[in-house]
């Protein structure tokens, strides 16, 4: 008896521990649901307005579709989006359904690779943040704009050290 009650507290804490080092990523279409790569359809639409309703996590996947051989994205730097220079970028993505993973917090810049594309509006600024789940907050963004508000561990860390006690106490019990 003491065994399978010792095995079913160890399963019952690997699975627990397992849940909560779980991030959830998310796939992020650039522009929304329907949204496409391509120069704003208008004066009034900034993919940088769209990128400030939404929340992005280290671990998120940002997807960019646009038609492949006749446009492009780059990942570049903070400069290089500004000027929108297209020489040097970080990261060169041709395929028309692009998925970059969001691997580090703080801003990610990315232009159009089409002559003239980026000046007419077809570039993006975003902000990742840490994870929920993560007991560490982010550093505050090096860049001028909007600020994003940290996230809080403690409340899943706090989960997490709950748990832990339960399964110790169960596990002295039997």
């Amino acid at each position: 008896m003491a065994s399978s009650s010792s095995l079913l507290v160890t399963i019952f804490l690997c699975i627990s521990f397992l849940f909560f080092l779980s991030v959830d990523a998310n796939e992020v279409t650039v522009g929304g649901k329907s949204g496409d790569w391509k120069i704003p359809p208008s004066a009034s639409f900034s993919f940088n307005e769209w990128a400030q309703k939404a929340r992005f996590k280290v671990g998120d996947f940002i997807v960019f579709k646009y038609e492949a051989g006749k446009d492009s994205v780059l990942q570049v730097t903070r400069e290089a989006y500004e000027k929108c220079n297209t020489t040097s970028p970080k990261a060169s993505y041709t395929d028309g359904n692009t998925k970059v993973k969001l691997d580090k917090t703080g801003p990610v810049y990315f232009i159009s690779g089409t002559e003239g594309h980026c000046q007419k509006g077809q570039k993006l600024r975003l902000v990742v943040v840490t994870p929920r789940n993560s007991a560490f907050s982010p550093a505050p963004s090096p860049f001028d704009g909007p600020a994003v508000a940290p996230t809080s561990g403690a409340a899943k860390l706090t989960g997490a050290f709950a748990v832990v006690s339960l399964v110790l106490g169960l596990w002295t019990f039997f």
